[in-house]
C-alpha cells in the first residue's frame, strides 16, 4: 500500500458494516463449548503442577523429562488468553459472577485482573488501536527516555536489540506491559504518569475491582508456590518455566500485531493491524489468534469463522489488507527501529536511525 492509499483510512465500522451482511449469522452466536478448551487447559495447568510436586524424588538424570511437560503448560498458559480474551470479548457467558470468576481464572497465569484487561485491551486498544491514545503501541521518540520505554527499548524485537536481551524479554514483556498499566491506575490513576506507553484512567469503581482481583490472583500464586513445596527446583521447573514458554509465545503474536503498522488517527483495522500466516496447527492451538485484523473488524465473533473474514478481506480489500507469514513479520520487526517518529516513520532510541513503516501488505 502506498501513502495516498495510506491516507484514505476508513473505520472498522466502515469495514463491518460492508462484511456483516456477506457472514453467517451463526458465526456471531454464543459458542459455550469453547468455556471448555479454557477448564480443559486450566486442568492441564493443574496436572502439570501436581507431576512437578513429586520432582525432588526423580533422579536428576531424568530431570529433563519434565521439559515436554512444561512445554505443555506453556502452551496451556497462551491458550488461556486467548480463550478468556474471546471469553471476554463475546456474550458466551452472561451470568456476571461466572463469566468473572471464569475469566479469572484465565487471565491468572498472566497477572491480569480481567477488569484490567476490559479497560486496556477492550475498551482502550480496540477503540483507538495504534493512535496516540493506544496504551499498546510503541513509544513515541518524543515521550520521556523513562524506565517503560527503556525496558521497552532494550528488550523488545528490532534493528537495534541485543539478541541475550531479547531472549529474556520474550518471556517478561508480557510481566512488564502488565506491570506499567497496574501501578498506574492502582497508585495514580490519571493520565499523567509518564512511564507506560500511554496513561489512561479507569472509574474508581474498577480501579477498586482491579486491586480485588489482583489480591485473588496473588493468592492463587501462593497456593501453586505451596503445592510446590517452595522448592527451587519444583518452581524452577513447574512454575516459572512453563510461565515463561507461555509468555514467550503470546509476545510472539502480539508483537506482530501491530508494532510493525503504522500510526492512525482513524482507527483503520487493514492499516493498523497484520495477520499472519502460521502452520495450522497453531491456528488450532490458539484459536485462530493469528487472523488478528479479522479480530479487530468483528472483536466478538467466533474466532472458527475468521477464515472466511480473510477470504472476504482479500476479495474486497487486497490492495488494503496487511497479511505475510508470520517469519517475514518476524525479520521485519528485527530490521526496524521500535519508536515512531511520526505516524508512519519508525526510528531508534537515539534518533541516528529513520525507517519508513515498511509494507506489509503481502496477501497475494
Amino acid at each position: 500500500m502506498n501513502i495516498a492509499d495510506q491516507n484514505c483510512l476508513m473505520s472498522q465500522a466502515d469495514y463491518a458494516k460492508k462484511l456483516r451482511p456477506l457472514i453467517p449469522v451463526e458465526a456471531f452466536a454464543p459458542a459455550p463449548q469453547k468455556v471448555w478448551i479454557l477448564l480443559i487447559n486450566i486442568i492441564i495447568l493443574v496436572l502439570g503442577w501436581g507431576i512437578a510436586s513429586y520432582l525432588d524424588r526423580w533422579n536428576w538424570q531424568y530431570l529433563w523429562l519434565y521439559i515436554p511437560i512444561a512445554i505443555a503448560m506453556g502452551n496451556s498458559v497462551i491458550v488461556l488468553l486467548f480463550s478468556t480474551h474471546g471469553l471476554l470479548h463475546s456474550s458466551t457467558i452472561t451470568t456476571p459472577w461466572l463469566r468473572r470468576f471464569l475469566s479469572l481464572l484465565g487471565l491468572t497465569m498472566l497477572w491480569m485482573p480481567p477488569t484490567l484487561w476490559k479497560a486496556v485491551h477492550n475498551r482502550e486498544h480496540h477503540s483507538k488501536t495504534n493512535s496516540e491514545q493506544d496504551p499498546d503501541r510503541n513509544y513515541l521518540s518524543q515521550q520521556p527516555n523513562n524506565w517503560g520505554k527503556w525496558i521497552q527499548n532494550a528488550f523488545v524485537p528490532s534493528s537495534e536489540v541485543n539478541p541475550i536481551l531479547l531472549t529474556i524479554g520474550m518471556s517478561h514483556a508480557w510481566g512488564v506491559h502488565t506491570f506499567r498499566n497496574l501501578t498506574s491506575l492502582i497508585f495514580f490513576n490519571n493520565r499523567f504518569a509518564k512511564y507506560p506507553v500511554f496513561a489512561f484512567s479507569v472509574s474508581e469503581k474498577e480501579r477498586k475491582e482491579i486491586i480485588v482481583e489482583l489480591l485473588v490472583m496473588i493468592g492463587l500464586h501462593i497456593a501453586i508456590l505451596a503445592i510446590l513445596d517452595f522448592s527451587p527446583l519444583k518452581i524452577l521447573l513447574g512454575y516459572l518455566l512453563p510461565i515463561w514458554i507461555g509468555h514467550a509465545g503470546l509476545m510472539f503474536y502480539i508483537y506482530t500485531n501491530h508494532l510493525l503498522c503504522r500510526m492512525t488517527e482513524v482507527n483503520d483495522p487493514l492499516v493498523n493491524s497484520l495477520s499472519i500466516r502460521v502452520p495450522k496447527i497453531f491456528d488450532i492451538l490458539h484459536l485462530n489468534f493469528s487472523y488478528h485484523t479479522e479480530h479487530h473488524i468483528f472483536p466478538g465473533m467466533n474466532p472458527s469463522y475468521y477464515p472466511m473474514v480473510q477470504e472476504l478481506l482479500l476479495t474486497h480489500y487486497p490492495e488494503r489488507f496487511n497479511l505475510m507469514d508470520a517469519s517475514q513479520a518476524w525479520k521485519l520487526l528485527l530490521q526496524t527501529p521500535r519508536h515512531y517518529l511520526d505516524q508512519t516513520t519508525f526510528t531508534n532510541w537515539s534518533g541516528t536511525k529513520v525507517v519508513s513503516c515498511p509494507n506489509l501488505n503481502q496477501s497475494k
